[in-house]
């Protein structure tokens, strides 16, 4: 377990019971870390937590919804409760989807930004501190491509994602000082050659 780079090292993954979320908490399990993998309401989380915990040092699902504070609060105490604090965060958690502006109704808009913006914020929140406090912290947060591309059926997902983007940058200046890297990655989504988006 020495040699591994993520060993003695734990790992939250938010949206991580499927998809890019899965193939990160599998990534940072076969490094040696000990990984939290957060769903709202997918029952593919437990499919992930078997898949993990042979190579995990320590491994638990929790259930959270990213964008509601009491949610995140309680999520990373439990977090920290069972596998001690988080020293690497992806922030994973997102929705999607694709519509005229036609049907884009202020209500969605808010929902869009809510998960999309407010959960990385949220739970970049409720973990910076004790990260601050070790002067140790790693920060990834999940952005598109759809950031950079036109994407006239995609207004709110697209705005979110620049948003991560901004809030990426400006996270990693504050927070350089204090030995915490915050790094963004924008993949590709295969629902854009398809034409098809559903909840991560």
């Amino acid at each position: 377990m020495a040699d591994k780079i993520f060993a003695g090292r734990t790992a939250l993954v938010t949206g991580g019971a499927r998809g890019i979320g899965r193939a990160v908490c599998r990534m940072l399990a076969a490094e040696g870390a000990r990984v939290a993998v957060n769903y709202q309401r997918n029952a593919a989380a437990g499919e992930t937590l078997k898949l993990i915990e042979p190579e995990a040092e320590r491994a638990l699902a929790v259930q959270a919804d990213v964008s509601k504070e009491d949610d995140v609060r309680r999520m990373v105490d439990t977090v920290r409760r069972a596998l001690g604090p988080v020293d690497l965060l992806v922030n994973n958690a997102g929705i999607s989807e694709s519509k005229p502006h036609t049907s884009l109704s202020y209500a969605r808009w808010r929902e869009m930004f809510a998960v999309n913006l407010d959960g990385p914020f949220l739970v970049t929140w409720a973990v910076k501190d004790e990260m601050v406090s070790r002067r140790f912290g790693r920060i990834v947060n999940v952005s598109s491509v759809a950031a950079f591309l036109l994407k006239p059926e995609m207004i709110d997902y697209a705005t979110t994602k620049a948003a991560v983007i901004s809030f990426t940058r400006h996270c990693a200046a504050a927070l350089a000082p204090h030995n915490i890297r915050v790094n963004c990655v924008a993949p590709r989504y295969d629902g854009y050659r398809h034409g098809t988006f559903g909840k991560c």
